[in-house]
């Protein structure tokens, strides 16, 4: 398994406040997801990017980061043997992505994900 990427999901009451915040005062180019409760900012000189979520529509609870993986998978099957609380199971969701929800250690809930189709 590789981490191919990990980025900050972080909590917003307000994508309007948010785009202005990231776009307005820190410079950096929305990347729309197509949908009304997330959204990402990335800096494209550099592809330092984050998530700004009001909440996930799809999962029971919010996660704190996103971690791309290239084969998700292997690692929703390590996780679950290695006895791991799964928050959300393994989906592939209907935007393109295959992705589960697991508590690491000390609580923090990651959304494990990887591109699909």
């Amino acid at each position: 398994m590789t981490v191919d990427q990990i980025m900050a999901n972080l909590h917003a009451a307000d994508l309007d406040a948010a785009r202005r915040f990231y776009v307005g005062e820190l410079g950096m180019t929305e990347q729309p997801l197509g949908h009304d409760w997330v959204t990402r900012f990335i800096d494209p000189s550099t592809g330092a990017a984050v998530q700004v979520q009001t909440h996930d529509a799809t999962a029971p609870e919010d996660s704190v980061a996103t971690v791309k993986v290239d084969d998700v998978d292997a690692v929703y099957a390590a996780m679950r043997a290695a006895g791991h609380e799964i928050v959300h199971p393994l989906v592939t969701e209907a935007w393109g992505v295959r992705r589960f929800f697991v508590r690491s250690p000390g609580g923090a809930v990651l959304n494990i994900a990887q591109r699909h189709g």
